[in-house]
């Protein structure tokens, strides 16, 4: 069994903890609390450091999106970086 640091549950639903991390720490205390084109660039980073796109990260990054708000154009610039990354994979 993977190691409990790497996941934190949330509703009874297994995500990657660093990935939450990187978000929580993306809307604590500055700007507008909106996901930055700088963080959405360091959750990618973050989800490529593994070199393949599991179903968790896939699950964390969906609960992000629905829990998260992100810029308009960090939203869609993630969207299409994960897209064409994931296809590769």
């Amino acid at each position: 069994m993977a190691d409990s640091t790497y996941y934190i549950v949330i509703n009874g639903k297994q995500y990657d903890r660093k990935l939450i991390e990187i978000a929580d720490k993306s809307v604590q205390g500055k700007g507008d609390g909106r996901i930055s084109m700088e963080d959405a660039q360091e959750l990618l980073a973050a989800v490529k450091d593994g070199n393949g796109y599991t179903d968790i990260e896939k699950a964390t990054m969906e609960y992000i999106r629905d829990h998260y708000k992100f810029t308009d154009a960090a939203d869609e610039w993630f969207r299409t970086e994960i897209r064409k990354w994931a296809a590769t994979k």
